[in-house]
């Protein structure tokens, strides 16, 4: 009996052709974050402990975010001229498309596996992002629920 397939096939690693790259595009899907996150209350719920001011960057597009008590209070599009922010999390537009496709391929699912890949950092004093990770990660995936619903 053969196999037809290799046992490390590097396709389900690539984000889909089909993907959006476009930073405009993904920027104005982030954009909805808030609306999104108010449908979310058990997010909120869970969050209740985090209060920061941070900067999301989607390719060259920053967005300055700031959550207190798991509630998006101040969410602005930018280019800004010195804004302040406690940690920043910067991606290019493939991360944070694969990120958001409805079913993320292994390597593109996560904010610490695209880390990995080079293609997204996170800077300044991450004590907040780390002390509330599973709340940031699950919202920054909230988009991902905008490409599930088309």
């Amino acid at each position: 009996m053969t196999q037809n397939s290799t046992p490390h096939d590097t396709s389900s690693t690539l984000p889909s052709p089909a993907a959006v790259h476009d930073s405009d595009q993904l920027a104005d899907e982030f954009a909805q974050l808030p609306r999104l996150l108010d449908q979310e209350p058990n997010l909120i719920r869970r969050g209740k402990y985090f209060d920061a001011r941070f900067r999301i960057e989607i390719g060259e597009i920053p967005f300055d975010v700031k959550v207190d008590g798991g509630r998006i209070v101040t969410f602005d599009r930018g280019p800004f001229l010195m804004r302040p922010w406690r940690f920043v999390v910067r991606g290019t537009a493939e991360a944070w498309s694969a990120l958001w496709s409805p079913m993320p391929q292994p390597g593109w699912h996560d904010m610490f596996a695209l880390t990995k890949r080079g293609c997204m950092t996170l800077e300044g004093d991450l004590q907040p992002a780390m002390a509330n990770l599973q709340y940031l990660k699950d919202l920054l995936v909230l988009p991902r629920r905008l490409r599930k619903a088309s």
